[in-house]
């Protein structure tokens, strides 16, 4: 793939033989196995090589090849399977299906006016001239549209590098989007576009764009479409300076973060200098609802929150009831952040699928007014590709530092914290604080993602149940238990605080090797978590079998909050 540039037109250009060719041969299966009798598998082993040469011998011809993870994705029957575990050593993983997880319903408007850059501070960034330009950030999603407003920045600059289609292997400068999704999250990043009173829409409006299409126009994909999206990003990410990468989708817990394929390919991204933000998902209001990729510790993964329809007043805000909400099977605070959700207003062509399912939420133009935690996601991206044109040279783990410090904690007027940080995580994101921050050791500090990938060593976060079955983190004191049974809104006002202490998000850097066995019960395969301690039952069962067949999405609908 060649990248080049006509007056300031960035286009994609294929070619045959470049890096980016992947070994695909879609629809192809071996004679000996029977569409009945096979089953999608994703397939690694630490030598690659003659995991490649004994698939080849068995007459099985993978369906992807996943580099980033030293893994295929193969049909194989269940007498195949078994001939190649007496080969080699693997490990598999069911070619489990995705679908997105950022699809709300919303409220018809006329016009809206953008609120969100306010909301998150970045209208004080943007006065400072900082558009977020230079930045590229991906969307892997179900494709771009190139609506106005998406395909120039601000100054009349071509800012949109195009669609790769995972699902089908190739590039475009025009991406087909069915769906609508896709378009929508990336316009609330990126959108250059004005409301009536000259607010920009865009929380990053001069970054660039990527489009990688994973999904359907039904919001679904599977495993092995997704990784390779991630794969393609990787190896693009130097030539078009990709640097964040929004994950708006999510999908049911299977295994231990460390082991499912697609986290493996996320923390690869993060290993390699790109940001990883995913959404937290539309399951809450429950604890431990938080899905895959959001689970993966490293990343920043978004919950929502929602002003309850009065745009600049602020003591009425609240966390949205379904946003989902930690801890993760391993003991980690998520979401790590929350940002606007409730009823966000984004492009979406009047043909896309979204639209002709709900055509009563489009405003008969352009936008869209959509709910859910994808909407969220996208907020913090944009307010990343402001941050790193700011401060180029940060680490993922840095921006993740600075935009933990720089969020506000949802108190109540006697300072108590509103929300505990398994529903709010250190707070509302601020575009303003994050880039006034100077904080860089905040986060991950006692992870290890080398050691992590490698299989040297694994974390466990420092939430815990005390025995009154409340989840708490610990260490740090009475604020920090969620005690279920309280009301979540006594009445009072909610102010949005800097934290009081040096960092809002000690927990982020509470990660121990301490065995896992209290948690997890591997002769059942299954996540434990003692929850009644006067029966003394395991009420909190995370079964990993009976997950198998769920699928991974795009936020459900939900109802605007």
């Amino acid at each position: 793939m060649l990248f080049t540039s006509n007056k300031n037109k960035i286009k994609l250009i294929s070619v045959a033989g470049s890096i980016l060719t992947l070994v695909v041969l879609m629809g192809f299966k071996s004679a000996a196995v029977k569409d009945e009798e096979a089953q999608s598998y994703i397939i690694s082993a630490k030598n690659f090589i003659l995991l490649k040469n004994n698939l080849k011998e068995l007459g099985a011809t993978p369906t992807h090849e996943l580099k980033i993870i030293d893994s295929f994705a193969v049909e194989l029957t269940v007498e195949q399977l078994k001939s190649l575990q007496e080969k080699q050593e693997i490990k598999v993983s069911t070619n489990h299906k995705v679908e997105l997880s950022g699809l709300g319903i919303g409220q018809r408007r006329w016009q809206p006016k953008s609120v969100v850059t306010e909301q998150v501070d970045a209208t004080y960034v943007h006065r400072t001239g900082n558009f977020g330009g230079g930045v590229t950030i991906g969307f892997l999603d179900t494709g771009l549209d190139q609506l106005p407003g998406m395909s120039v920045d601000l100054n009349g600059q071509d800012k949109a590098w195009g669609t790769y289609d995972a699902i089908n292997n190739v590039i475009s400068n025009n991406g087909i989007e069915e769906n609508g999704h896709g378009t929508h999250v990336a316009s609330i990043a990126t959108n250059s576009d004005f409301d009536i009173d000259g607010r920009i829409y865009g929380v990053a409006p001069n970054a660039s764009h990527v489009g990688i299409k994973a999904f359907d126009s039904e919001g679904k994909a599977t495993y092995a479409d997704v990784i390779r999206g991630i794969d393609w990003a990787l190896q693009v990410k130097d030539q078009i300076n990709l640097r964040v990468l929004n994950m708006s989708f999510g999908g049911p817990v299977r295994s231990n973060y460390w082991d499912d394929p697609l986290n493996r390919a996320v923390m690869k991204l993060w290993q390699a200098g790109i940001v990883v933000v995913a959404s937290a998902g539309n399951s809450g209001p429950d604890p431990m609802t938080i899905g895959v990729p959001g689970n993966v510790p490293y990343i920043i993964t978004v919950g929502a929150m929602t002003d309850d329809y009065t745009a600049f007043s602020y003591n009425d805000d609240k966390v949205a009831s379904f946003s989902a909400a930690g801890p993760t099977p391993e003991g980690f605070v998520k979401p790590d952040v929350i940002a606007p959700g409730g009823h966000i207003s984004g492009l979406m062509s009047f043909d896309s699928q979204i639209v002709s399912e709900h055509p009563e939420y489009h405003d008969g133009g352009r936008y869209f007014e959509m709910s859910g935690t994808s909407q969220s996601a996208a907020v913090v991206s944009g307010v990343i590709a402001l941050l790193l044109a700011e401060e180029p040279l940060l680490t993922p783990d840095q921006v993740k530092c600075r935009i933990l410090d720089g969020a506000y904690q949802a108190r109540n007027n006697d300072g108590s914290l509103r929300y505990s940080v398994f529903q709010q995580g250190a707070g509302l994101v601020s575009a303003y604080y994050a880039l006034a921050s100077t904080e860089n050791d905040c986060a991950n500090t006692n992870l290890d993602i080398e050691k992590d990938l490698n299989g040297e060593v694994h974390y466990s976060g420092p939430a815990n149940i005390n025995d009154d079955g409340n989840f708490y983190v610990e260490g740090l004191g009475d604020e920090y238990v969620w005690r279920l049974d309280d009301p979540q809104l006594d009445g009072s006002a909610l102010t949005w605080q800097m934290s009081a202490t040096e960092s809002g998000s000690q927990w982020n850097d509470m990660a121990s090797t301490d065995a896992l066995l209290w948690r997890y019960n591997f002769e059942t395969d299954a996540l434990l978590w003692r929850y009644s301690f006067e029966t003394d039952a395991l009420l909190w069962r995370y079964s990993l079998a009976d997950n198998e067949i769920a699928t991974i999405n795009i936020n459900n609908w939900v109802a605007p909050e």
